[in-house]
């Protein structure tokens, strides 16, 4: 048993780090930048411009972003080793996109750094010169930072240097910078060096990278703090794990409880009226989807207008935490009920269907037969021969309780306003708060791959004839 617990882990290892880099890289990916999101509500007025850029590069060095994704690079030899030190995405994407066009880093670095002194120019002047062309050309500047086609960028400067040439004002402080910028760009496609491009190139960044670091803090339960509140991901999944695992919980021990009695006796009555009876009602409620449920409930079981104010309506109550410890229970108990039966009565349905089929299954045995015929008690055949090699569709569901607990039923606990895991992943992924949403993923996988551990141990538990080692010859 512990030579194949140590296998499973060995084998676990490899697949918890692809589930990481999975993570990981649909993080890369994720819409918006995150440093735009962390930064959300910032205000807009002229000293918050004009600090901008300094306020962007501290949030980026602070959410680990000013460091290269990954142990290495793969890439042609167009593209250098500090793209990554461009910490604005869009920047960022931008300037990959010049390079794949003319594959000359050199003067693409130059034309950039040129565009963001233009751009700075522009801002410190803006008071002097603020009319309806300066508005234009820094507009025009503006684009130039996320415009790749040559015909866009080669429109936009024209129109900026039309544009300054009409006001005088304008042409004696931004036509020599804007002329200069124009010659910079010229100098890209001059220079154009796309033979780099199919050329292969692998860069070594080493350890102090976003994934390496990113990781090391997940192991530590450091999971980095939300985009959408600054709090650390660890206490916002901290308050919301609770009442997850409490409705799940309860909603799975409720269902397993009912159920694998129901099972074991529909497969013993097989064909009575109990059996047809009770497959239909199961079948008419594992078709019901739980969110349509949900919403019935809650309609018709907490308005008063329907006469059947018999529940209260969604959330946990209002009671302060210096209330009675009694009254609190009451009251948060009585908001529970319906959720608890939504997700309940599903898993009801299929876990008794899979106790009927596995006991349908071994009762047709022949050393059930054998203990039937030496005169056994049916309380002895039943329960002490059948049942517990009945178990293994029972244990293979048990394996998926891990997640389902953690994860928590998105629809219910957004149904009925539960501060549960499901509404608190939802809610993220609605903030774009993608360091909640990655982290419930990651946990998730991770307890998976536990419950499957487990799953194994209940098969050796349910029937000593399961080995884990093979037989040696």
């Amino acid at each position: 048993m512990l030579q194949y617990l140590l296998k499973r882990i060995l084998i676990f290892i490899p697949t918890l780090l692809v589930i990481s880099l999975l993570a990981f890289g649909l993080s890369k990916v994720a819409p918006g930048d995150p440093v735009e999101l962390k930064l959300r509500g910032f205000g807009s007025d002229q000293q918050n411009v004009v600090n901008a850029e300094r306020i962007y590069r501290e949030t980026a060095a602070f959410l680990g972003l000013n460091k290269p994704a990954f142990y290495i690079g793969l890439s042609s030899a167009a593209y250098p080793d500090t793209l990554y030190n461009i910490l604005k995405r869009d920047h960022r994407e931008n300037l990959s996109k010049l390079i794949a066009q003319y594959g000359n880093w050199e003067q693409i670095s130059a034309y950039y750094q040129q565009l963001l002194e233009m751009n700075y120019l522009l801002q410190k002047t803006s008071d002097q010169l603020e009319n309806n062309n300066f508005r234009s050309i820094r507009s025009s500047m503006q684009q130039l930072l996320l415009a790749y086609s040559d015909i866009r960028i080669t429109s936009l400067l024209e129109e900026a240097e039309t544009l300054a040439l009409q006001d005088s004002t304008l042409q004696s402080a931004l036509q020599g910078p804007i002329l200069k910028l124009h010659s910079s760009y010229e100098a890209i496609k001059e220079k154009a060096r796309p033979e780099l491009l199919y050329v292969p190139d692998i860069k070594w960044y080493g350890l102090d990278n976003q994934y390496h670091n990113w990781l090391a803090g997940f192991l530590q339960l450091d999971f980095g703090l939300s985009y959408y509140d600054s709090r650390p991901v660890a206490d916002k999944m901290n308050d919301a794990l609770f009442w997850t695992i409490l409705i799940n919980g309860m909603a799975i021990l409720l269902a397993y409880l009912l159920s694998i009695p129901l099972g074991v006796f529909s497969a013993i009555w097989k064909g009575s009226f109990f059996d047809r009876s009770s497959t239909i009602l199961l079948f008419i409620l594992y078709s019901l989807p739980s969110f349509w449920i949900g919403t019935m409930l809650l309609v018709f079981f907490t308005t008063p207008e329907y006469g059947m104010d018999w529940f209260p309506s969604i959330g946990l109550g209002n009671l302060p935490r210096e209330a009675p410890f009694w009254s609190r229970f009451w009251e948060t108990a009585s908001h529970l009920g319906l959720p608890v039966f939504c997700l309940a009565y599903g898993a009801l349905a299929f876990i008794s269907r899979q106790m009927r089929g596995g006991m349908l299954n071994v009762i047709r045995q022949d050393y059930i037969r054998t203990a039937w015929a030496k005169g056994l008690s049916s309380r002895s055949v039943i329960w002490k021969h059948a049942f517990r090699n009945a178990l293994f569709p029972i244990i293979t569901l048990f394996a998926n309780i891990f997640p389902a607990v953690f994860a928590g039923s998105v629809a219910i606990e957004v149904i009925f306003n539960i501060p549960g895991m499901g509404k608190l992943t939802i809610d993220a992924i609605t903030q774009r708060d993608w360091p909640v949403v990655y982290t419930v993923l990651m946990l998730s996988a991770i307890l998976t791959m536990a419950g499957i551990l487990v799953a194994d141990f209940l098969y050796a538990w349910a029937d000593p004839r399961v080995s884990y080692s093979r037989n040696k010859q």
